[in-house]
């Protein structure tokens, strides 16, 4: 058995600020870019795919097949949490993010490189697919990643606001892909979106993978995984069987109590914050878009424009909540939250139903704010507080795309088919109340975690 590393704690996991840069910069980058692919999927998919790539279906059966082909990279990505979570908790956070975010990169650009249903036939969906499976390998880990690495680098009482870096990369992703369809959608006969504009943004992906890989490159590892009490002289944790040995060994109680610490409870907590997140974000950020455009009528520049503009204000927002968080502590913040998204969502879908340009646009931005980014600034530290520094990225990668899985990639699917059988706007309203009430309970019955020490192995509940 490999001796465990003899260095003290301290001295092994030390950090300078210039260190501490650079891992927020990486962080907020890799995050920004994998959001910026995700939205210019989902958007692509609610604007253009089922003409691109379903053009022999009814326009509503076409935006259904285009919002499946959207949730199908929700099960690549359970895979990519499930291998590299374990590999990012056994030999480090640094390597795993280098490998994630050259997996989506490549994917995301040889998408705006695919023939269409025209020119091959069923063949491009099917490579569609290929390509969106890829995506969300890469993507199953990227962001649990940079939310672990941010959260182990950051000092305690700056870990919220310092953690918040990665939804603001989660938002900056997204007003980037935003802001360039919008652009495309304005500037661009329909026609010519359909031919080739599609393609623009995808293609454009590729020089932030550049910029991210270099950047990335240069980062150290994550301060917290060196102090852990089970990682080795190599930098590689040990097993459970050389863990057990090494307990035994060194009569050490921390290696003991994360040995024999049953597993679940803070899962099931973190599933439970992440639902209700990760759900609204699907209807707002992605359904609501293609309804407008596809049910109401609405010009499709409107929806996009009020992502951007939701977004913008979602750099005041983020930090903001982080911030508060780090104040008065997660579990307020988690119940304010999540009880006004509730009161929002009738009067929300009533001001975008309204018709008017104005009222869309105020309802999906405070939506947007509240439900979404609100939430998320919050979802980022909180999670990776719950679990211990052994299981943290595995667990917290699963919980968030397990939860992603059961409430944004069916969550567009559902809206579709219910708002097309009743022919109202009632079923997305139900669904964000329902949504938000999961996380509710969910904070409501978790510890407050507020300031936890990251280095210790065992969860919090």
């Amino acid at each position: 058995m490999t001796g465990l590393a003899s260095s003290a704690p301290a001295e092994r996991g030390s950090r300078s600020t210039r260190d501490l840069t650079k891992a927020a910069v990486s962080g907020w980058l890799g995050t920004a870019m994998e959001f910026m692919d995700f939205q210019l999927y989902s958007l692509a998919a609610a604007l253009v795919f089922n003409e691109i790539f379903f053009p022999e279906f009814d326009p509503a059966v076409g935006l259904i097949a285009a919002m499946a082909t959207y949730g199908v990279g929700y099960v690549a990505r359970l895979l990519g949490a499930i291998y590299f979570g374990r590999m990012g908790d056994r030999i480090g956070r640094k390597k795993v993010l280098f490998i994630t975010i050259a997996l989506m990169g490549v994917s995301t650009t040889l998408i705006g490189v695919l023939p269409t249903y025209q020119q091959i036939g069923l063949a491009a969906p099917i490579l569609l697919v290929a390509l969106r499976l890829v995506q969300g390998f890469g993507a199953g880990a990227e962001i649990a990643g940079a939310t672990v690495m941010l959260a182990e680098y950051a000092p305690v009482r700056r870990r919220g606001l310092i953690a918040s870096l990665v939804s603001l990369g989660t938002n900056s992703g997204t007003l980037g892909a935003s802001a360039l369809w919008a652009v495309l959608v304005a500037v661009l006969p329909h026609d010519d979106l359909v031919a080739w504009g599609w393609r623009i943004p995808f293609l454009a992906s590729f020089v932030l993978l550049i910029l991210a890989v270099w950047i990335r490159s240069a980062v150290k590892e994550s301060p917290v995984f060196e102090k852990r009490a089970d990682v080795d002289e190599e930098g590689v944790a040990l097993s459970r069987e050389e863990l057990a040995a090494a307990a035994v060994e060194t009569g050490t109680g921390t290696l003991e109590t994360a040995l024999h610490q049953k597993k679940g409870r803070s899962f099931l907590i973190a599933l439970g914050l992440r639902f209700g997140q990760a759900g609204n974000s699907g209807l707002i950020q992605t359904f609501l878009v293609g309804y407008l455009a596809s049910t109401l009528l609405v010009d499709g520049a409107v929806g996009t424009a009020a992502i951007v503009y939701g977004s913008l204000l979602g750099f005041i927002t983020v930090p903001l909540v982080g911030a508060i968080g780090d104040r008065i502590g997660r579990r307020p913040v988690y119940i304010a939250l999540t009880i006004a998204s509730m009161l929002y969502a009738v009067p929300m879908m009533l001001l975008i139903t309204s018709g008017d340009t104005v009222l869309i646009t105020i309802g999906m931005v405070v939506g947007l704010n509240l439900a979404v980014l609100g939430l998320f600034s919050m979802e980022s530290v909180t999670m990776a507080e719950l679990f211990g520094a052994r299981t943290r990225f595995t667990q917290l990668a699963l919980a968030k795309e397990i939860g992603g899985i059961l409430a944004t990639a069916i969550g567009p699917l559902l809206a579709a088919s219910l708002t097309a059988l009743t022919g109202s706007w009632w079923p997305l309203a139900a669904m964000l109340i329902a949504y938000s009430a999961v996380t509710l309970v969910s904070a409501l019955v978790s510890p407050e975690v507020r300031g936890r020490d990251l280095v210790r192995l065992e969860d919090a509940v």
